[in-house]
């Protein structure tokens, strides 16, 4: 059976939780990697997301090679900034379960984006691994030449999940922009929300998404420095999980 995100998720809805890869060291990046890992499901999060926003890609493989000696017991993503082949690659040796690009349309001028959307199929085609993909995605450039709308039907073929933010980590996505990518995804098709996500808007934003990956919010300081706080982590997840009509476990 083709995995989607409702046959991975089945309960709907889910948060993931993304790791930073913060620290000074490879050994300090990896231990709080780790750490943070165990907070984030100790407060409820369904996935979490590797990520080599502060650290490099060889941080992310230690992390994915602590997982695969001892699995966290939770769905594991990836997101490698600036090398989605490299992400890609590590789908083959490792048990990812999803693969994130913050820009699968969009960012790339007519002439580029044709090989790109090619190779990019041909990448998907040889692996099971779902794709989150980013239209409009903060810090990305839009060098397309079409419309909004365009540019999400365009991501919606090249994706199983689209991702909408705002204009930077940690700032709030604006309900008004995931409405106008869900007038354009329909009913049906998965959207989630990508950035600045918090306990006061949780409950909105996921009445009309089909997920979310939080990152600042579940700090100490609500900033990505910081570090996962588990009460943070509870606080969000009550909200969500009032909207998918559950009780605290």
């Amino acid at each position: 059976m083709t995995q989607t995100l409702q046959t991975l998720f089945p309960a709907g809805k889910p948060i993931f939780g993304m790791l930073h890869l913060g620290g000074d060291t490879p050994e300090e990046r990896l231990a709080r990697a780790l750490s943070e890992t165990r907070d984030m499901i100790a407060g409820g999060v369904d996935a979490v997301l590797v990520e080599n926003y502060f650290g490099t890609p060889d941080d992310v493989i230690r992390v994915l090679e602590a997982f695969e000696a001892n699995p966290p017991g939770v769905v594991v993503g990836l997101n490698l900034l600036r090398d989605f082949r490299l992400g890609f690659d590590l789908l083959r040796k490792f048990d990812v379960a999803f693969l994130q690009i913050d820009s699968v349309c969009g960012h790339l001028p007519p002439d580029e984006d044709a090989d790109y959307a090619a190779e990019l199929a041909e990448r998907r085609a040889a692996t099971e691994a779902l794709v989150f993909g980013g239209v409009r995605f903060k810090y990305q450039p839009v060098k397309s030449g079409r419309s909004d709308e365009e540019d999400i039907r365009l991501g919606m073929a090249r994706a199983d999940a689209l991702v909408v933010t705002g204009e930077a980590t940690g700032q709030g996505t604006d309900n008004a922009k995931i409405l106008r990518f869900r007038q354009v995804v329909g009913p049906d098709y998965p959207l989630i929300v990508g950035a600045g996500m918090t306990a006061a808007t949780a409950a909105e934003q996921m009445r009309i998404a089909d997920g979310a990956v939080v990152g600042s919010y579940f700090k100490d300081t609500h900033k990505d420095t910081g570090i996962v706080e588990v009460a943070h982590v509870r606080e969000l997840m009550d909200e969500v999980r009032k909207v998918r009509g559950e009780s605290r476990p």
